[in-house]
């Protein structure tokens, strides 16, 4: 394995912001109305804290999230949405608000971040178990329970929101739905998603030259001094603890995790190394630029009308999931 020091990785930090940062001034420059420059810095200001900024937080930590679940699996079709986490993480993020929760003491010192990460460890668990009865884990049986788990948790998010109707201040039903980028989430749950992002990308990177390493046989893993279903555990809490950081302010946005590390393969290979830190880049502009498409459908005629952001990844990363399913089934 070719030698990856500091210099590298503050290098390659750098090209990513770069190319995140050409890709958030055209986001900037995209208005509901407008395709241009603002001509007053506080529209470009608003866009860029409100519709950016989460949008590219989010996107990171799903493509980072995306990385990590297809090295420990070691499948190509891993993503935080088909394997269910993100469903589970919704689930439980809206039971959080439920009023009937509201008087349950210990419900108080909790924030749905903590329900999300419970919810997204839960849906994951539930995957590998069934996916993995024959002491495998086989990557088209994982995606169809992933399946299974998203479609239980979007019907329990139904029953329960026809049950206690849309909550005021909660998104929307779309957002949980298919995910949104959320205007309404309050400031408190924004620094906590992005300090738990943060936190949880820098593990992921410590760990990378490791999940180079589990990548190979267990035999020759352990031979190298590896500890690998510590290592695995570890890097599936860390990768959930993002999607469920994501998922509380945005909801289930799907194909994110999936397309963005293939993507940086073309890029830089299959070097854990290199390709965190530029599938994170990937998915920070993808989601970017979906969002501001997604507004920018508000001015096109005969549409009128702001899609939300999951819809857009979808009809995206759809197609691109064939693809990848049919390549690897070849």
């Amino acid at each position: 394995m070719k030698r990856f020091g500091i210099a590298n990785i503050v290098a390659m930090v750098l090209v990513s912001q770069a190319i995140w940062g050409v890709a958030a001034l055209v986001c900037v420059m995209v208005g509901s109305t407008e395709v241009g420059w603002p001509t007053h810095w506080e529209t470009a200001r608003l866009r860029l804290l409100i519709h950016v900024l989460p949008a590219s937080l989010i996107g990171a930590a799903l493509a980072a999230s995306g990385v990590a679940f297809q090295a420990i699996l070691r499948n190509p079709l891993a993503d935080p949405y088909l394997l269910g986490t993100s469903g589970g993480a919704m689930l439980a993020a809206y039971v959080w608000r439920l009023p009937l929760l509201a008087g349950v003491g210990w419900v108080v010192w909790l924030s749905p971040h903590s329900f999300a990460l419970i919810g997204a460890l839960g849906a994951t668990s539930i995957v590998l178990l069934l996916a993995g009865l024959r002491g495998r884990i086989e990557p088209v049986t994982a995606i169809l329970v992933g399946a299974i788990i998203n479609s239980l948790c979007g019907a329990g998010f139904i029953l329960l929101n026809a049950i206690f109707k849309d909550l005021q201040g909660s998104g929307g039903v779309l957002t949980f739905l298919v995910g949104d980028i959320q205007t309404t989430a309050s400031r408190t749950h924004v620094i906590v998603s992005t300090v738990s992002i943060g936190v949880g990308w820098v593990m992921l990177l410590a760990m990378t030259p490791a999940l180079n390493v589990i990548r190979l046989s267990e035999d020759e893993a352990r031979s190298l001094g590896v500890r690998v279903q510590q290592t695995r555990w570890a890097g599936l809490l860390i990768a959930s603890l993002m999607t469920a950081a994501a998922v509380a302010i945005s909801g289930p946005i799907g194909f994110v995790g999936l397309i963005c590390p293939h993507v940086g393969r073309w890029f830089c290979g299959n070097d854990n190394r290199r390709l965190l830190i530029v599938a994170t880049a990937l998915g920070a502009s993808v989601l970017a630029l979906a969002d501001a498409l997604s507004r920018y459908l508000l001015s096109v005629e005969g549409v009128k009308t702001v899609l939300p952001v999951g819809v857009i990844t979808a009809i995206l990363g759809g197609p691109f999931f064939l693809f990848i399913l049919l390549r690897s089934r070849r």
